[in-house]
């Protein structure tokens, strides 16, 4: 079959095209964004033709997907309902997929894409599987059974997909220009997670706690009621390790080479999967040692006594989680953000955690809020100046300003946002490198 994919840069669209490719199909896309971007990564390494135009020529055959990121009055939605062709949304493609296979939906506020990824790692090196992530990063293979698909809340796309096994990693405020408040998310999560045969969830979260499940339910977690349990934690410059128990009696000793009480709770929902499905502990132990990162999430570069850190934190949770790490691995280190808000709403709902997460950093800089689905007019008052004034000794940053960071030295900078806040990021990393030579 033939696919065309609007928004096909759009992180979970370039996932679904690596995928279509993958199974067989022929893919192309549209994009109006004409930089290279880290989510085209896999779509280059296949071949997947990428379109910036709107005169270009598409078979009547094509089906056409797209990102809701697109309206429906933009030039290239309008001119394929102009010619006829059938057209289905992004999250319904997904749903249909999600059925094909045994499917793991990993879902939560936040940690889903590292998850998703710490899944994809273990079962692709033992079982096989298929996988598609939010970071641009997708596979898939016929043959393969079983499916890893994260799973993202926003727009209740989720509720498209037929899991076997719902994750639910925590819930929290967040997408407030889709959910009145968090009674209404919670009652979203629970829809999801009782499509699935059994749901495993991280009974920490008190809001997880609050879903009214009719399924099967694992819970884990660091506290004693929970079925699966991390005890004896530690955390180092090297990462973390712990012991993990099942109905109160040991399974293993695991180690990973990531930072942060989080991150262990991910490995948790990982190694509960990864022992339904048969893997040994032996397999799971040796593959989570060996784990590396998603895309954009704890990245970083040394440039002499300065670390750059990318992250994809963009809520203040993952903000505060992302300096906390920064600070496990770098004690010694004065721990910068700067951060690019994304969305007006979020901004406003969320002002006072963004505050209180930046204030754990020794020095904040913050941008303009970037969005592309809202507008400024409709949010009078909201602005990256709510954040930077409650922020003692916070500044605001841009692209042209970013050589002001230079005067930190022995430090951990990190960058933060799910928006384009790499280009800055590429920026400074470039003054690094000059004057550094």
């Amino acid at each position: 079959m033939k696919y065309y994919c609007i928004g096909i840069k759009g992180s979970g669209m370039a996932t679904l095209a690596e995928i279509l490719y993958d199974l067989g199909n022929s893919v192309s896309g549209y994009d109006d964004y004409k930089p290279h971007k880290f989510t085209q990564e896999g779509l280059d390494k296949r071949g997947i033709k990428i379109y910036y135009d709107n005169d270009h020529e598409i078979d009547k055959d094509t089906i056409v997907t797209y990102s809701k990121a697109f309206s429906m009055d933009h030039p290239e939605i309008k001119r394929v309902k102009n010619l006829g062709l059938k057209i289905i949304a992004y999250n319904e493609l997904l749903g249909k997929l999600s059925s094909e296979f045994k499917t793991i939906g990993v879902s939560g506020t936040h940690g889903k894409t590292t998850t998703s990824t710490m899944l994809s790692h273990v079962l692709s090196n033992t079982k096989g599987c298929n996988y598609f992530i939010g970071d641009g990063t997708g596979f898939a293979k016929k043959e393969n059974e079983l499916f890893v698909l994260e799973s993202c809340e926003y727009n209740r796309h989720f509720l498209s997909y037929k899991p076997y096994y719902a994750v639910v990693t925590n819930i929290e405020l967040e997408h407030t220009e889709c959910y009145k408040d968090i009674n209404e998310i919670i009652d979203t999560f629970s829809t999801f997670a009782n499509k699935a045969n059994i749901t495993i969830a991280c009974g920490d979260d008190l809001n997880v706690r609050k879903m009214n499940l009719n399924n099967k339910v694992i819970y884990y977690g660091f506290n004693d009621n929970n079925d699966v349990v991390a005890k004896n934690v530690v955390l180092s410059k090297s990462g973390s390790s712990f012991d993990v128990y099942m109905d109160k009696k040991l399974y293993g000793h695991f180690d990973i080479p990531v930072f942060g009480d989080h991150m262990v709770l991910n490995a948790l929902a990982c190694i509960t999967i990864c022992n339904l499905e048969g893997v040994k502990k032996e397999d799971i132990h040796r593959l989570l040692e060996t784990f590396s990162n998603a895309k954009r999430r704890f990245k970083e570069k040394v440039f002499g006594d300065v670390i750059t850190i990318d992250d994809y934190a963009h809520h203040p949770t993952e903000i505060k989680v992302t300096i906390e790490s920064a600070r496990q691995k770098y004690p010694d280190k004065e721990i910068v953000a700067v951060f690019l808000p994304n969305t007006y709403s979020r901004t406003k709902a969320l002002l006072k955690d963004f505050i209180s997460a930046l204030r754990k950093a020794d020095k904040a800089y913050v941008m303009d809020i970037h969005c592309d689905r809202e507008k400024k007019e409709d949010y009078p008052g909201v602005s990256s100046d709510l954040i930077i004034n409650e922020v003692p000794n916070a500044e605001k940053i841009s692209i042209g300003t970013v050589d002001k960071l230079l005067k930190h030295k022995n430090a951990a900078i990190c960058f933060m946002s799910c928006a384009n806040i790499y280009e800055i990021l590429d920026k400074f990393e470039e003054l690094l490198k000059n004057k550094n030579n």
